[in-house]
Protein backbone atom coordinates (compact mmCIF):
# COMPACT_ATOMS: atom_id res chain seq x y z
CA UNK A 1 0.00 0.00 0.00
CA UNK A 2 2.88 2.15 0.04
CA UNK A 3 2.43 3.56 -3.22
CA UNK A 4 -0.91 4.03 -3.02
CA UNK A 5 -3.34 6.70 -1.65
CA UNK A 6 -6.89 6.36 0.62
CA UNK A 7 -9.16 8.83 -0.19
CA UNK A 8 -12.42 8.54 2.19
CA UNK A 9 -15.82 11.02 1.96
CA UNK A 10 -17.76 12.53 0.08
CA UNK A 11 -16.31 15.83 -1.00
CA UNK A 12 -12.71 14.21 -0.96
CA UNK A 13 -13.81 11.75 -3.58
CA UNK A 14 -15.41 13.57 -5.46
CA UNK A 15 -12.88 16.54 -5.35
CA UNK A 16 -10.01 13.11 -6.68
CA UNK A 17 -12.48 11.95 -9.51
CA UNK A 18 -12.99 15.48 -10.59
CA UNK A 19 -9.10 16.05 -10.51
CA UNK A 20 -8.11 12.84 -12.08
CA UNK A 21 -10.07 9.73 -12.75
CA UNK A 22 -6.88 8.18 -13.89
CA UNK A 23 -5.60 8.37 -10.33
CA UNK A 24 -8.25 6.51 -9.27
CA UNK A 25 -8.41 2.96 -8.73
CA UNK A 26 -10.87 1.87 -7.23
CA UNK A 27 -14.42 3.13 -5.44
CA UNK A 28 -15.81 1.23 -2.67
CA UNK A 29 -19.38 2.58 -1.43
CA UNK A 30 -21.46 1.00 0.94
CA UNK A 31 -24.15 -1.38 -0.35
CA UNK A 32 -27.41 1.13 0.88
CA UNK A 33 -25.72 4.04 -0.62
CA UNK A 34 -29.39 4.58 -2.88
CA UNK A 35 -31.04 5.32 0.71
CA UNK A 36 -28.74 8.81 0.73
CA UNK A 37 -29.54 11.55 -1.37
CA UNK A 38 -25.13 12.90 -1.24
CA UNK A 39 -24.34 9.40 -2.54
CA UNK A 40 -26.52 9.25 -5.17
CA UNK A 41 -25.56 12.31 -6.21
CA UNK A 42 -21.77 11.25 -6.03
CA UNK A 43 -22.62 7.87 -7.99
CA UNK A 44 -23.88 9.80 -10.80
CA UNK A 45 -21.24 11.98 -11.28
CA UNK A 46 -18.34 9.11 -10.20
CA UNK A 47 -20.18 7.29 -13.31
CA UNK A 48 -20.35 9.87 -15.71
CA UNK A 49 -16.65 10.33 -15.21
CA UNK A 50 -16.59 7.14 -17.21
CA UNK A 51 -15.65 5.09 -13.38
CA UNK A 52 -17.42 2.31 -11.84
CA UNK A 53 -18.12 1.92 -8.02
CA UNK A 54 -17.53 -1.34 -5.83
CA UNK A 55 -19.77 -2.10 -3.20
CA UNK A 56 -18.54 -2.87 0.04
CA UNK A 57 -19.83 -3.78 3.79
CA UNK A 58 -19.05 -0.99 6.49
CA UNK A 59 -17.08 -3.43 7.92
CA UNK A 60 -14.40 -3.39 4.71
CA UNK A 61 -14.84 0.63 4.92
CA UNK A 62 -13.59 0.70 8.16
CA UNK A 63 -11.11 -1.45 7.63
CA UNK A 64 -10.05 1.14 4.59
CA UNK A 65 -9.36 4.04 6.93
CA UNK A 66 -9.14 3.14 10.30
CA UNK A 67 -11.21 5.27 12.74
CA UNK A 68 -11.95 7.76 10.13
CA UNK A 69 -15.43 8.45 9.80
CA UNK A 70 -15.58 7.57 5.71
CA UNK A 71 -19.25 8.67 4.77
CA UNK A 72 -20.32 5.44 2.96
CA UNK A 73 -17.59 6.00 0.49
CA UNK A 74 -13.61 5.46 0.00
CA UNK A 75 -11.54 5.54 -3.22
CA UNK A 76 -7.80 3.84 -3.61
CA UNK A 77 -5.58 6.24 -5.64
CA UNK A 78 -2.42 4.91 -7.49
CA UNK A 79 0.37 6.94 -5.65
CA UNK A 80 1.92 7.91 -8.89
CA UNK A 81 -1.10 9.70 -9.96
CA UNK A 82 -2.53 10.79 -6.94
CA UNK A 83 0.54 13.26 -6.45
CA UNK A 84 -0.69 15.91 -8.73
CA UNK A 85 2.38 17.36 -10.87
CA UNK A 86 2.57 20.77 -8.91
CA UNK A 87 5.21 23.66 -10.04
CA UNK A 88 8.26 23.47 -8.01
CA UNK A 89 8.65 25.90 -4.72
CA UNK A 90 11.17 28.01 -6.84
CA UNK A 91 9.24 27.85 -10.09
CA UNK A 92 6.20 29.12 -7.88
CA UNK A 93 8.13 32.26 -6.53
CA UNK A 94 9.88 33.15 -9.58
CA UNK A 95 6.01 32.79 -11.24
CA UNK A 96 4.29 34.64 -9.21
CA UNK A 97 6.40 37.46 -8.43
CA UNK A 98 5.40 40.39 -6.37
CA UNK A 99 1.50 38.78 -5.69
CA UNK A 100 3.26 35.58 -4.00
CA UNK A 101 1.86 34.51 -1.13
CA UNK A 102 2.89 31.32 0.95
CA UNK A 103 1.58 29.72 3.97
CA UNK A 104 4.51 27.83 5.97
CA UNK A 105 3.89 25.69 8.24
CA UNK A 106 6.46 24.27 11.21
CA UNK A 107 5.54 21.35 12.56
CA UNK A 108 1.63 21.03 12.27
CA UNK A 109 0.66 16.87 13.57
CA UNK A 110 -3.08 17.76 13.59
CA UNK A 111 -4.72 16.60 10.65
CA UNK A 112 -7.53 18.69 11.23
CA UNK A 113 -5.52 22.04 11.45
CA UNK A 114 -3.90 20.96 7.94
CA UNK A 115 -6.48 20.34 6.47
CA UNK A 116 -8.08 23.68 7.64
CA UNK A 117 -4.82 24.87 6.32
CA UNK A 118 -5.64 23.98 3.06
CA UNK A 119 -9.31 24.87 2.81
CA UNK A 120 -8.50 28.79 3.65
CA UNK A 121 -5.54 28.13 1.85
CA UNK A 122 -7.58 27.66 -1.74
CA UNK A 123 -9.87 30.64 -0.17
CA UNK A 124 -7.71 33.46 0.13
CA UNK A 125 -5.87 32.44 -2.97
CA UNK A 126 -2.56 31.19 -1.41
CA UNK A 127 -0.11 29.75 -4.12
CA UNK A 128 1.59 27.36 -1.74
CA UNK A 129 1.89 25.55 2.18
CA UNK A 130 5.29 24.90 2.82
CA UNK A 131 5.95 22.15 5.76
CA UNK A 132 8.76 20.19 7.10
CA UNK A 133 8.88 16.56 5.72
CA UNK A 134 9.78 15.14 9.42
CA UNK A 135 8.00 15.71 11.91
CA UNK A 136 4.78 16.85 10.64
CA UNK A 137 1.53 15.70 9.06
CA UNK A 138 1.09 15.03 5.49
CA UNK A 139 -1.41 14.60 3.15
CA UNK A 140 -2.91 11.67 4.74
CA UNK A 141 -6.72 10.91 4.02
CA UNK A 142 -7.61 12.27 7.64
CA UNK A 143 -6.10 15.09 5.73
CA UNK A 144 -7.77 15.25 2.46
CA UNK A 145 -11.29 14.53 4.21
CA UNK A 146 -11.17 17.65 5.86
CA UNK A 147 -9.72 19.62 2.91
CA UNK A 148 -12.84 18.86 1.43
CA UNK A 149 -11.11 18.80 -1.85
CA UNK A 150 -8.76 21.63 -1.07
CA UNK A 151 -5.79 19.29 -0.95
CA UNK A 152 -5.75 17.99 -4.45
CA UNK A 153 -6.36 21.83 -5.94
CA UNK A 154 -3.51 24.04 -3.38
CA UNK A 155 0.41 22.86 -3.56
CA UNK A 156 1.57 21.38 -1.29
CA UNK A 157 5.38 21.12 -0.81
CA UNK A 158 7.97 19.43 1.63
CA UNK A 159 10.98 20.46 2.84
CA UNK A 160 13.85 18.63 4.20
CA UNK A 161 15.53 21.69 5.51
CA UNK A 162 12.89 24.24 6.52
CA UNK A 163 15.64 27.08 7.83
CA UNK A 164 17.45 26.55 4.75
CA UNK A 165 14.10 27.09 2.73
CA UNK A 166 13.45 30.36 4.61
CA UNK A 167 16.73 31.43 3.79
CA UNK A 168 16.56 30.99 0.35
CA UNK A 169 13.09 32.66 0.26
CA UNK A 170 14.05 35.92 1.88
CA UNK A 171 17.06 35.53 -0.75
CA UNK A 172 14.38 35.92 -3.55
CA UNK A 173 12.84 38.99 -2.16
CA UNK A 174 10.06 36.97 0.11
CA UNK A 175 9.26 38.71 3.25
CA UNK A 176 8.66 36.27 6.01
CA UNK A 177 6.24 36.76 8.97
CA UNK A 178 6.18 34.72 11.34
CA UNK A 179 2.91 34.66 13.88
CA UNK A 180 3.78 34.57 17.53
CA UNK A 181 1.77 35.52 20.78
CA UNK A 182 4.62 36.66 22.77
CA UNK A 183 5.86 39.66 20.76
CA UNK A 184 4.53 43.64 20.94
CA UNK A 185 4.59 43.94 17.53
CA UNK A 186 1.53 44.32 15.89
CA UNK A 187 -0.02 41.75 12.74
CA UNK A 188 -2.24 44.72 11.72
CA UNK A 189 0.54 47.21 11.56
CA UNK A 190 2.79 45.24 8.72
CA UNK A 191 3.07 46.02 5.09
CA UNK A 192 1.67 42.38 3.89
CA UNK A 193 1.48 43.79 0.17
CA UNK A 194 4.41 42.41 -1.20
CA UNK A 195 5.60 38.76 -1.76
CA UNK A 196 4.63 37.54 1.48
CA UNK A 197 5.25 34.16 3.57
CA UNK A 198 3.18 33.60 6.51
CA UNK A 199 4.76 31.63 8.89
CA UNK A 200 2.52 29.29 11.35
CA UNK A 201 4.32 27.08 14.53
CA UNK A 202 3.33 23.52 15.19
CA UNK A 203 0.14 23.17 17.63
CA UNK A 204 2.45 23.02 21.25
CA UNK A 205 5.66 24.47 20.72
CA UNK A 206 4.73 27.14 18.25
CA UNK A 207 7.96 28.23 15.54
CA UNK A 208 11.56 26.40 16.04
CA UNK A 209 14.34 28.63 17.07
CA UNK A 210 15.94 28.42 13.97
CA UNK A 211 12.71 29.36 12.19
CA UNK A 212 11.87 32.45 14.09
CA UNK A 213 15.56 33.48 13.66
CA UNK A 214 14.55 33.27 9.93
CA UNK A 215 11.65 35.27 9.84
CA UNK A 216 12.21 39.01 8.98
CA UNK A 217 9.49 39.98 11.32
CA UNK A 218 7.47 37.82 13.85
CA UNK A 219 4.04 39.75 14.95
CA UNK A 220 1.46 39.33 16.98
CA UNK A 221 -2.91 39.31 16.01
CA UNK A 222 -4.79 41.29 18.19
CA UNK A 223 -6.08 39.46 21.12
CA UNK A 224 -8.77 40.67 24.08
CA UNK A 225 -10.33 38.86 27.09
CA UNK A 226 -8.41 36.35 28.55
CA UNK A 227 -7.43 33.93 25.09
CA UNK A 228 -3.59 33.52 24.68
CA UNK A 229 -3.73 31.93 21.43
CA UNK A 230 -6.18 30.94 19.07
CA UNK A 231 -5.94 27.50 17.08
CA UNK A 232 -3.25 27.09 14.68
CA UNK A 233 -5.90 27.13 11.43
CA UNK A 234 -7.96 29.90 12.97
CA UNK A 235 -4.34 32.55 13.32
CA UNK A 236 -3.44 30.75 9.66
CA UNK A 237 -6.90 32.45 8.59
CA UNK A 238 -6.43 35.88 10.22
CA UNK A 239 -3.03 36.19 8.79
CA UNK A 240 -3.59 35.18 5.48
CA UNK A 241 -7.23 37.10 4.76
CA UNK A 242 -4.75 40.91 6.67
CA UNK A 243 -2.77 40.00 3.57
CA UNK A 244 -5.82 40.07 0.97
CA UNK A 245 -7.29 42.82 2.65
CA UNK A 246 -3.76 45.03 2.33
CA UNK A 247 -3.40 44.06 -1.38
CA UNK A 248 -7.50 44.91 -1.95
CA UNK A 249 -6.77 48.17 -0.23
CA UNK A 250 -3.57 49.14 -2.17
CA UNK A 251 -5.21 47.86 -5.50
CA UNK A 252 -7.79 50.64 -4.81
CA UNK A 253 -6.09 53.61 -4.54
Amino acid sequence: MSNQQIVYGVHAVHAAVKESTKAVETIFITKDWQRHARLRQLVGFIESSGLEVQIASKQELASLVGEGRHQGVVARLSGAAAQKAFLTLEEIVAYRGKELLLLILDGVTDPHNLGACLRTAEAVGADAIVAPRDRAVGLTAAVRKVASGSAERVPFITVTNLARTLRQLKDEGVWLVGAAGETDVGLYQQDLSGPVAIVMGGEEKGMRRLTREECDVVAAIPMQGEIESLNVSVAAAVCLYEVRRQRSAKSKN
